[in-house]
């Protein structure tokens, strides 16, 4: 077995020379994780650790988007094939009104800590009467990011009752403009951490901020007309979002749904996807899991749809500043600040999911996601870009999207 000890070491090509002699990798195969494209290897090679290439995903734009009364176009990576598609029809079917949106200041939850507390009750009122002390810290230290509109909102302790014994968790609420927050939010912790400890006479342990960013929430809604999309569709949305609403398994694929357009955003943004998909599906558990979106038929008939999720986003950072295509995405957007892009976001995942309940609900969703998705199959069969669409177009007249009979249908493309 070959030994990878010191491989953080190596450069980045003397990492992938080391892979490929191990793995048995073609020299076809070493060129595709050496092109790196955009992402050039001395970059990557600074971003994450053992880099030996990038991966690559397409980067579409989502049309049709009109948000708060301004035009949008919104880039999406994503690999799925009707995602993007999907989008753009059901944001399409919303005009000329469009979308209406709005966001919450962007306050992120710091998380202190305490164990070993002989009296929790004792605690929490100790910290309470050095809150202004505590608060002090917390403000000193958010101080270099004042002027961009951050600081140290609140904070509070409640006792947590655990197997482990009593524990008092310190939340704290610290505004971070257009960043993501992390560094911040850990660093406040981390400076005032020491005071909570002294003045308790706990130990403290974790310090770190929560995904469950509720304060920080993004909303949005549309409406589509019946005399756009037809009352079928209309009554079929309302069953399909009742049927979430009531059985936690469609509802988990409901929520995924949202969230194919949400992440690809975030993505194409360079913002962090598992941050978002663990505050989203968090938010959706708070009582019970449910729909992150909400249905209605208003006294037109028409379908009012609207959507509610915590999105910890931004539009500045060290991810927007390495990435080379983040920067460039977000002024394709257009929008001038976390919360603009968080508004954008609410609307692809809005979007996302009508267009999925409107296609499971009536012609059932095989139908345009095979047609989409046998072009993906084609190329895998080995056909080029221009053999691509013949041969998905006649596997989607067969209707045998099986990858052996896409290769036979090559062969009889290239005889003509």
């Amino acid at each position: 077995m070959e030994d990878f000890s010191g491989f953080y070491k190596l450069s980045a090509e003397e990492r992938l020379a080391k892979v490929k002699k191990s793995a048995n990798l073609t020299d076809e195969e070493a060129a595709v994780l050496m092109d790196s494209g955009a992402l050039k290897m001395d970059r990557a090679d600074k971003m994450v650790e053992n880099v030996i290439g990038a991966v690559h995903l397409p980067l579409g734009l989502a049309t049709h988007f009109v948000v708060n009364g301004k035009a949008m176009v919104i880039p999406m990576a994503v690999e799925e094939s009707s995602v993007i598609a999907a989008a753009c029809k059901a944001a399409k079917q919303t005009l000329p009104d469009g979308f209406k949106a709005e966001a919450d200041e962007s306050i992120m939850i710091g998380q202190i800590q305490l164990t070993a507390v002989d009296d929790a009750t004792k605690a929490v009122k100790n910290i309470s009467l050095n809150r202004k002390e505590i608060m002090a810290i917390a403000t000193q230290l958010m101080k270099p990011h004042e002027r961009f509109g951050c600081g140290a909102r609140d904070f509070q302790a409640r006792i947590l009752e655990t197997p482990r014994g009593s524990m008092v968790i310190v939340d704290f609420y610290i505004a971070v403009g257009d960043a993501q927050g992390a560094n911040m939010v850990n660093t406040v912790l981390e400076g005032v951490a020491p005071t909570l400890a002294k003045v308790t006479g706990a130990k403290v342990r974790l310090r770190i901020i929560s995904n469950l960013a509720v304060k920080r929430r993004a909303r949005a809604s549309a409406v589509w007309k019946k005399d756009v999309i037809g009352e079928e569709t209309v009554e079929g949305v309302l069953d399909a979002s009742e049927f979430a609403r009531n059985d936690v398994y469609r509802c988990a694929t409901h929520n995924k749904g949202i969230m194919n357009g949400i992440d690809a955003v975030a993505l194409a943004t360079g913002n962090d996807w598992r941050s978002v998909e663990a505050g989203a599906h968090s938010y959706a558990s708070l009582g019970q899991y449910h729909p992150l979106t909400h249905y209605y038929k208003n006294e037109k008939g028409d379908l009012v749809g609207s959507i509610e999720l915590p999105l910890a986003v931004a539009t500045v950072g060290p991810a927007m500043n390495t990435s080379p295509t983040a920067k460039i995405a977000l002024k394709i957007m257009g929008v001038r600040s976390s919360r603009e892009l968080a508004m954008a976001m609410a609307c692809v995942g809005l979007a996302n999911n009508f267009a999925a309940l409107a296609a499971l609900s009536t012609e059932g969703i095989q139908k345009g996601h095979m047609k989409l998705h046998a072009r993906n199959i084609a190329i895998f069969a080995g056909a080029d870009a221009e053999e691509a669409e013949k041969v998905a177009e006649i596997i989607s007249a067969e209707r045998n999207f099986d990858p052996e009979h896409a290769k036979e249908v090559l062969k009889r493309v290239r005889k003509g």
